[in-house]
């Protein structure tokens, strides 16, 4: 299938002959990329153990023709050849035929650009798995560093927005400020040469100092480094401002400008991190580029006037016209030789202004726009309503520009960059400053036990973080790779800490809480609980790398490192962030759509927890979870992960820690928690950054009731403590089907909006999947929820004699927030014997397939109640419920109405005009109104003049746009010629996110219709 469209796989023939397309890979790899024979050959291998799945699978990739397949193909293999290969010293081997050879290199010879390329990559990660574990070992997943590289090239390209932007402000020269007798035609190409020259500096920190964590915070400092030398160097005559009058730069001393603390404020950085920075990078300007540093204290220059020189260097001669060429040279010359013999981008494309390989659509279903100016990190996002969060601590109203050099007056829209910086700031001013042991009130918690836990807790806090935090041991007599191991196990110490300090915070806090549920002060069972206390860990160093950005940790890092699973740590989020009251919004929505992410698809992965409770809470569903092998391998000693940690400076995967368990699992298939590569999933939802105002929503739940935390981490066989005859396996169990319940009810109603259809038809949808839940609950098992929801969708549709077709139901779904190609293109099915297709075993295939070979049988019985809920239904097509094992059991959820929703913003608020109404925070509203239009919008809350009315305020709006003054365009809403615009477009615009899933072909769908 097309990876934005369902058209059916095909096997090709004639040109795609095995001899004619092994010999156009050679050809291309001879001339394309001038390999020698024996990098051909190595490449060859790899090549001939995948053609098949091109073949079978040409129709899924790109625009689904076979002339762009074999070129994403031949990039997809040798891209994961030189990165594997690499890898385990095949590079070595061969070292001189593959040198130079990079993606970049790669994507040039194939004509794909970056974001093209990222965007089909999983699903040949998700095809060619096997093979790549086969030839590179199981291990293959981490050493391809495909996520990580993803990532890295968002923040580049968030990054080199943000400093191109700053550095023309800075110095985009004009008339009024070049002199006169200097050649004006000259300056564009200086002044080009010094962004360069800003930028190369900036890679070689990155390449030198920051090494494997290139997180997005530890960048923002590097590029704002890179501006104080450029100031500092740069002639006064391109400088577009003027230091001594400018609000730009307002930390003032006796001595002048405080340039870095001026900076600091701008952009939200720690002066202290700042100052580190800078020494980095004035060593690299010593040891690379050969220039004497010298105190610019003790320099006369004109570009020093005005400002405080204490701690800053100057390098004479830096940026002078004629020396600039060669420091240019050195850079470049310096960075091929760190890049040369790596698959790694080629991180100057930023610079070169190559916008054919960087690419103009979207990474993963809209996550990034890389040349637009509205941005998302986050495809969960969806213009609904917010939890009433503010940011803190509190900013000073209209302190400076948020990552944008300018007037404090002219606050501009926050960037990505900008929201990074001022969470890490919530971090560094709320968390940092907290001691890094128990308080004493939580020490009297801990102490308030059966017996005293306080150090245990210690220890096992430092065991735990020192796992997801590891230590570098590498040995290396190169200056630079020991400056790089330091940088990274200072890092990691700085995070450590951060993580530490967090969870103590929370933990005291849910403490607190726990005691008023209970009204007992002896918490012995939770605080006696490993799993517990991993979990608080977990999260509070995923939120610790959230706020960083991290190019290389991401989720779900913190599950394998802990030894815990996807449904243990569901378990928390809510209560962490009830009890963080000062988390800021930001990290608050990372929690909620990690939440989401965990809910929608990787509770229900094979190895996750939730099925060691399921198969308590129902034991009928025990043969189906055994036969698929889904249980949890038991949770790894702390013991094991310390010996690890202390061996190897790390902690290997949880697969290997689980050897040193002492009990077996109750099922022979060693699986950590891990997610299976079927689950490839854009690193831009797993480090959720710069999220729109999603659903800061409902996965609080705050409609559930509030059960002690005891109960949720208790043995799944122990009675519930609070009575009732139930177990904590049922008890958690209905939970987490009440939180299934609620994230279905928002994806249903959000399609059925988009499809204009009927409440009666919402709540039928709404009916079946509960009742597909309750009843047929093996559906979901290694499944995603949206694929149950597509498929009820359709199944509705048809008992309802709708004319809608699979096609139409995927084109909407397309449009989704949460839309993952993947989710239609690839559904588990395990083959107990032998079908029609002569296939068993395990398999993955389209959504429609899945429809008529698994899903139809299964609910077949279940619809006969449907059609008697009151839809327009053909009943005498429907059989009678059989006698299932996976029905429900006594105390499961009982089939509830569709509940009440947050009200989704923006709402149309007219059938036939486009007129939308959207509760406007105070943090959008600027970014939304600039001056040119601010008289065009109404600002409930905001009054045009002081103490009137919302319908005066209108009034006023009106005649503005009724008087005579000049406006830019007529605004009309009645035209009819005018067509209305989609929700999609209304909801991207004001959220300043590129949220659409459109397709970017126009790829017919599978044209056979399902069986009803």
């Amino acid at each position: 299938m097309n990876s934005e469209g369902m058209k059916p796989s095909v096997t090709t023939s004639g040109s795609t002959d095995d001899d004619a397309i092994e010999t156009r890979f050679t050809a291309f790899c001879k001339n394309g990329l001038s390999l020698e024979e024996k990098a051909c050959s190595n490449a060859m291998k790899l090549f001939k153990e995948t053609k098949h799945l091109l073949s079978s699978n040409v129709s899924a990739i790109g625009s689904g023709t076979l002339e762009e397949a074999e070129r994403f193909w031949f990039s997809f293999v040798l891209y994961s050849f030189k990165r594997l290969s690499e890898k385990i010293g095949e590079n070595k081997q061969h070292e001189s035929d593959e040198s130079g050879f990079s993606l970049c290199h790669i994507l040039r010879a194939t004509k794909l650009n970056i974001v093209d390329f990222f965007k089909e990559l999983p699903q040949f990660v998700v095809k060619a798995g096997p093979v790549l574990s086969n030839m590179y070992g199981e291990d293959w997943e981490s050493k391809l560093e495909a996520k990580e590289m993803q990532a890295n090239f968002v923040h580049l390209s968030l990054i080199s927005k943000s400093f191109k932007r700053a550095f023309w402000e800075l110095f985009l020269a004009s008339d009024a400020n070049v002199d006169k007798q200097q050649n004006a035609n000259s300056s564009p190409d200086y002044l080009s040469d010094c962004h360069r020259f800003g930028w190369l500096l900036f890679l070689a920190l990155r390449v030198h100092a920051f090494s494997r964590f290139k997180d997005l915070v530890t960048c923002a400092n590097g590029f704002v480094s890179i501006l104080v030398i450029l100031i500092i160097h740069v002639p006064i005559r391109f400088r577009n401002f003027k230091i001594s009058d400018t609000p730009r730069f307002v930390k003032k001393g006796d001595k002048g400008i405080d340039l870095l603390a001026s900076l600091c404020n701008m952009y939200d950085a720690s002066e202290d991190d700042l100052r580190k920075t800078m020494e980095m990078a004035n060593k690299l300007i010593e040891d690379i580029l050969r220039k004497k540093p010298c105190p610019a204290a003790e320099c006369k220059m004109e570009t020093l006037e005005n400002i405080d020189t204490d701690g800053l260097i100057y390098f004479e001669g830096l940026m002078e016209e004629q020396s600039l060429s060669s420091c240019l040279n050195i850079l470049e010359k310096d960075y091929d030789d760190a890049i040369c013999n790596k698959g790694d981008l080629d991180e100057r494309v930023f610079v070169n202004e190559e916008d054919s390989l960087l690419g103009l659509g979207s990474l993963s279903g809209g996550a990034m726009n890389v040349t637009g100016i509205k941005r998302k990190l986050d495809s969960m996002a969806s213009p609904s309503k917010s939890i009433s969060s503010p940011l803190s601590p509190q900013r000073p109203p209209a302190t400076h520009v948020n990552g944008v050099l300018g007037s404090p007056s002219a606050k501009m829209a926050a960037t990505p960059v900008s929201t990074a910086m001022t969470t890490a700031k919530w971090l560094r001013s709320v968390i940092c400053p907290l001691p890094s042991k128990p308080s004493a009130e939580l020490q009297c918690f801990l102490s308030s036990c059966d017996k005293d836990v306080t150090n245990d807790v210690i220890c096992r806090a430092h065991i735990i973080l020192e796992a997801i935090f590891p230590r570098n041991h590498e040995r290396s007599a190169t200056g630079s790779l020991q400056s790089v191991n330091l940088m990274d196990n200072i890092w990691m110490e700085q995070r450590r800490l951060e993580a530490l300090k967090l969870y103590y915070r929370v933990l005291e806090a849910m403490c607190t809480a726990e005691v008023q549920i209970l009204h007992a002060v002896n918490l012995t069972s939770l605080l006696t609980n490993e799993r517990f206390h991993r979990c608080m860990l977990a999260c509070s160093a995923e939120l610790v790398l959230a706020t960083h950005k991290t190019a290389t940790m991401l989720f779900p890092t913190v599950l394998e490192r802990t030894g815990i699973t996807a449904f243990d740590l569901s378990k928390v989020i809510e209560s962490f962030i009830r009890h963080e009251e000062s988390l800021p919004r930001e990290l608050r929505r990372h929690l909620n759509s990690l939440e989401e992410r965990l809910l929608e698809s990787m509770v229900w992965s094979k190895g996750s927890s939730m099925y060691n409770s399921l198969i308590v809470a129902r034991p009928s569903l025990s043969a189906e979870i055994n036969r698929l092998g889904l249980l949890a391998e038991p949770m790894p000693l702390l013991d094991a992960i310390a010996m690890h940690v202390n061996s190897s400076g790390g902690t290997p995967p949880v697969s290997t820690l689980q050897k040193h368990e002492t009990s077996t699992g109750q099922n022979g298939d060693v699986r950590s928690p891990m997610r299976p590569c079927a689950e490839f999933r854009s690193v831009l939802i797993e480090r959720n950054a710069f999220t729109s105002p999603v659903k800061d929503r409902l996965l609080a739940l705050s409609n559930l009731k509030k059960a002690p935390l005891q109960s949720a981490f208790a043995s799944p066989t122990r009675p519930n403590p609070g009575g009732g005859g139930e177990t904590c396996a049922e008890i958690g169990i209905n939970i987490f089907f009440s939180k299934i319940n609620k994230l279905a009810a928002i994806r249903i109603n959000g399609m059925v909006e988009r499809l204009q259809l009927s409440q009666q038809i919402r709540e039928s949808l709404y009916h079946l999947f509960q009742q597909i839940l309750i009843q047929r609950t093996s559906l979901f098992f290694n499944r995603h929820i949206d694929q149950i929801i597509l498929c009820c969708f359709y199944v509705v549709a048809k008992i309802s004699q709708l004319r809608l077709t699979f096609k139409e139901i995927i084109c909407n779904y397309r449009k989704q927030p949460q839309c993952k190609p993947q989710v239609f293109q690839s559904v588990f099915i395990n083959r107990s014997s032998a079908r029609p297709s002569g296939r068993t075993g395990q398999d993955n295939i389209d959504i429609i397939a899945f429809y008529n070979e698994i899903f139809i049988p299964a609910v077949k019985p279940l619809l006969g109640e449907l059609g008697s809920a009151g839809t327009t239904t053909r009943t005498s097509r429907v059989a009678e419920a059989n006698n299932s094992n996976d029905g429900p059991c006594p105390g499961s959820p009982k089939v509830s109405p569709f509940p009440n929703l947050p009200d989704m913003s923006p709402k149309k608020v007219s059938a036939t005009h486009n007129v939308y109404v959207s509760p406007l925070r105070t943090s959008k509203m600027d970014a939304l109104i600039s001056h040119s239009s601010r008289s065009y919008y109404a600002c409930v809350g905001e009054s045009t003049r002081a103490f009137q009315s919302p319908s005066k305020d209108l009034t006023a709006i009106n005649n503005h746009l009724n008087g005579s003054r000049k406006i830019r365009g007529a605004l009309n809403f009645d035209d009819i010629d005018v067509g209305l615009v989609s929700d999609s477009m209304v909801a991207n615009s004001l959220y300043l996110q590129n949220g659409s899933c459109t397709s970017s072909s126009g790829a017919p769908l599978k044209s056979e219709q399902p069986e009803s």
